[in-house]
């Protein structure tokens, strides 16, 4: 097989960087070809992975959330084989595709990989035109308003910049007014969180949608209430274990097809920045080829 290998030497700190060498390695000792491949900016390798899969090449995404973000973008519904080395923080869509954790032993099962399985993605269709693709949870809520505010700080740099924007958020918390539409039954309501799930968990570990399976053809919704800071707060641990849910504050759902609009809301999926409210959201089953 001819495998493009798209790394991040900056995923998870870049703590497994070094890895790199040896990830190559363990791919070309199962008789793979190996192209490594980098860009500085997250349209270049989008690029490079949509040309690696024009070439008639595998792709394979080492890093974290954000990297296999960008490799679903060159592959979703082109037939192309993927494969995930995780080697970020919170490796969440690996995690739940029940794909091997550490770094190694994932490239080990790659280079043994003898076919694929499906699995569901979620396609994102924006108002102004933006199409994406997620593998995990779009956020459209709290926590999306949270991402928003750390990109938009220059300090302090690592995780204290992700917890300082979270209390600023929660400062400022206020419920929006959202419209949706499930299945093209509409409902309007006011909330503080929002999430759209393909699979489980974001964030490294927050199971803000428990039982979403990447095989079921559906989308998992959870809604929550207006809530006070105190009580989204006493919400959130919950989320570990995805027993959040069983509040009766909190709401679920599952569907084919969300649509989901509100002023001033812009989403994230796979901890990426993706576009404003309204957006689409389809889930097609089998729009993406696995190894195993």
């Amino acid at each position: 097989m001819n495998i493009a290998l798209l790394a991040n030497p900056t995923a998870g700190k870049g703590r497994r960087a070094a890895l790199l060498p040896e990830v190559v390695a363990r791919l070309e000792a199962g008789g793979h070809a190996v192209d490594v491949v980098t860009a500085t900016t997250r349209d270049g390798m989008v690029e490079r992975g949509r040309a690696a899969v024009a070439g008639g090449k595998a792709v394979v995404a080492m890093g974290g959330d954000g990297t296999v973000h960008l490799g679903l973008q060159a592959v979703a519904g082109t037939g192309a084989a993927f494969g995930i080395v995780p080697a970020g923080t919170g490796n969440d869509f690996a995690v739940r595709l029940g794909l091997p954790g550490d770094t190694l032993h994932a490239a080990d099962a790659i280079a043994r990989s003898t076919g694929t399985r499906d699995v569901d993605l979620a396609r994102v269709e924006g108002g102004d035109g933006t199409t994406a693709w997620f593998g995990a949870v779009m956020a459209a809520g709290f926590d999306a308003f949270v991402n928003e505010r750390a990109n938009r700080m220059r300090w302090p740099r690592g995780p204290q910049r992700y917890n300082l924007a979270i209390v600023g958020e929660l400062l400022a918390l206020r419920a929006r007014r959202y419209t949706m539409r499930i299945d093209g039954n509409e409902s309007v309501f006011e909330s503080v969180l929002v999430a759209i799930g393909n699979t489980e968990s974001y964030g490294g570990g927050f199971r803000i949608v428990p039982g979403a399976d990447p095989a079921d053809g559906l989308l998992d919704v959870v809604v929550a209430e207006p809530l006070s800071r105190l009580t989204l707060m006493r919400l959130r641990p919950k989320v570990f274990k995805g027993t959040h849910v069983r509040d009766p504050r909190v709401s679920t759902f599952r569907a084919k097809t969300v649509e989901l609009a509100a002023e001033g809301v812009t989403v994230y999926a796979d901890g990426e920045r993706i576009c404003p409210l309204p957006v689409t959201i389809t889930c097609v089953p089998g729009a993406l080829n696995l190894m195993c």
